[in-house]
């Protein structure tokens, strides 16, 4: 099994187990909230306040969930691609791969309950700002993209990200020689 195929694997096992403490906090506010008033957690600041999300991470875009199918498709697609072409021996890399993790993880979670039940469960709510009810998924992706974001400003130049065109000649080159050293060893 070459090392890319294996990459792919350990990141599949990886988003699992984040994907698990996000489904079983869910399944937990369902059984504890579901029809009940929020409960402070620390007070007139974070409560627990169950709600069924039609709608994108924070409740934006109500009602679109084939919309949501499809470009939750295309992002998970685009992400095991990102993670397949990453090379893997220079560590500058690891933090996109953390990040690809991360939004991989929460992007399942809540596809897994708009497939499941036609919405996705929230039940964290920031009261303060008023924020949106959110959940853990929301959480993983909302940290990945915030992160991705400053490392694109303050961290990558966009030569670094090369090795994701489509060209063989330089870009898949560099990420090939390193399958192949990993392969050696």
């Amino acid at each position: 099994m070459n090392s890319r195929i294996k990459r792919i694997l350990l990141f599949l096992l990886l988003a699992v187990v984040l994907i698990i403490p996000d489904q079983l906090t869910k399944q937990l506010a369902v059984e504890t909230l579901r029809g009940n008033a929020r409960i402070p957690v620390i007070k007139n600041v974070l409560y627990l306040l169950y709600v069924e999300n039609q709608g994108a991470a924070f409740g934006v875009f109500q009602g679109a969930q084939y919309a949501f199918y499809i470009i939750t498709i295309v992002v998970l697609i685009g992400i095991l691609y990102v993670v397949y072409k990453t090379p893997l021996n220079n560590k500058r890399y690891y933090p996109v791969l953390f990040i690809a993790e991360l939004v991989f993880a929460g992007a399942i979670g809540n596809f897994i309950d708009r497939v499941s039940q036609k919405y996705v469960v929230d039940f964290i709510y920031f009261s303060p700002i008023d924020f949106p009810v959110f959940n853990v998924a929301d959480i993983y992706v909302t940290c990945g993209c915030i992160v991705m974001v400053l490392l694109l400003l303050f961290y990558y130049k966009d030569e670094d990200f090369n090795y994701l065109r489509s060209s063989k000649k330089n870009a898949g080159a560099e990420s090939d020689k390193e399958d192949s050293l990993m392969e050696e060893k």
